[in-house]
């Protein structure tokens, strides 16, 4: 469970990642200015690395030991 819970973590950190940069890309800023949101990819990334990490600090605190 906690290989499972480290390895949640480091994906959620990727994914957070790879949502930081893709909210800094021009095309994103552009729809940012106009409609106020990113766009749905940038949204993904970002909850999909929250959820992730969520996930693993969750296996890692409450797992068995």
């Amino acid at each position: 469970m906690r290989i499972l819970g480290v390895v949640l973590i480091a994906l959620g950190l990727v994914l957070l990642f790879f949502g930081y940069n893709a909210s800094e890309s021009v095309a994103d800023q552009v729809s940012e200015t106009l409609t106020g949101r990113f766009t749905q990819e940038t949204m993904n990334y970002i909850i999909a690395g929250v959820v992730c990490l969520a996930a693993g600090a969750a296996m890692l605190v409450f797992g068995r030991r």
